[in-house]
């Protein structure tokens, strides 16, 4: 795993208008002394382990972890997709572990993803055909594994949230293309926590952290089919959630999206916390992590 070195941001960043979820965050921000969390400071904690393991490919990184939770269910389930500049040798979904882990324990059920990154088969189209191809064994699956796709929600963290929002905009794909699937599961709402989506323009992020090479062979010149504010709307909610003081993505990269999207008739909801940054989003000790499984549970209609 790659450590990123995060830099201060001061109370000016305040001043100019982040948006809070609610007051108490004002507080919490002017207060708090707590250094932003770097990479080690999660991936070194014990690491949780899933229920169980599913292929759904021959090569070896087309698998998903299931997390049950207690109880016979049936679940609701959490489609997870990891980040890592869309390369394998950055990251693997256990670094998502932590945050599976807690919705297990919520009685959420997660669908942890794991796709061939481009440094290993992957790019346009294997990811996609990856990721598609995962979340269409959910579907076919969820009954025997006494799973609830009531209201199917997919998750993704940084490269994970450009794929989470293009699995959900997936299904408005023509049928017969290829990434679209013959059956594709149907997402209702795709959560982005940090999320690069635009491919476009992360093509054009020289001194990036992911580089230009990464998002260049995801896009594969196919931006219809590939980066999400050129691809066909689909019905699913959009969910955003960004901290101030992440410089992989930070929250403009989420308000340019939503004001593209915007323009296209979709609303997209925002949320940025903090002090904090990148790693926070998937660490369960969080408050944008807590904010973030706060609305989960909303969507599933729990308390």
């Amino acid at each position: 795993m790659r450590t990123v070195t995060w830099g201060a941001i001061g109370l000016a960043v305040l001043l100019l208008g982040i948006r809070l979820v609610d007051g108490s965050q004002v507080a919490a921000m002017l207060n708090d002394d707590k250094p932003i969390m770097q990479w080690p400071d999660l991936l070194d904690q014990p690491r949780p382990q899933p229920d169980r393991t599913i292929t759904y490919g021959k090569d070896a990184l087309q698998l998903v972890d299931l997390w049950l939770p207690k109880g016979e269910g049936p679940h609701p389930v959490v489609v997870m997709i990891h980040g890592g500049c869309w390369q394998t040798e950055i990251a693997t979904r256990d670094i998502m572990n932590y945050i599976a882990d807690d919705l297990r324990k919520d009685g959420i059920a997660v669908w942890n993803v794991e796709y061939r990154g481009v440094d290993r088969g992957g790019g346009y189209p294997g990811t996609y055909l990856d990721v598609g191809a995962a979340a269409d064994l959910l579907g076919a699956e969820a009954k025997a594994l006494n799973l609830d796709l009531t209201h199917t929600i997919a998750i993704g963290h940084s490269a994970g949230g450009h794929l989470a929002l293009w699995l959900a905009a997936r299904q408005a794909l023509p049928e017969g293309e290829p990434l679209r699937g013959a059956k594709p599961l149907r997402i209702d709402t795709a959560i982005s926590q940090a999320g690069i989506a635009d491919l476009r323009a992360a093509m054009k992020r020289t001194g990036h952290a992911c580089g230009t090479d990464a998002p260049t062979r995801m896009a594969g010149e196919k931006f219809a089919l590939t980066s999400p504010p050129e691809m066909p709307v689909s019905t699913a909610q959009q969910i955003q959630f960004h901290t101030d003081k992440d410089k992989i993505a930070p929250p403009a990269y989420a308000e340019t999206y939503a004001a593209d999207m915007k323009k296209r008739g979709v609303t997209v909801e925002n949320h940025v916390h903090g002090p904090e940054g990148h790693v926070e989003l998937i660490a369960p000790t969080s408050r944008s992590w807590a904010a973030q499984k706060a609305r989960i549970k909303q969507l599933l209609g729990q308390k």
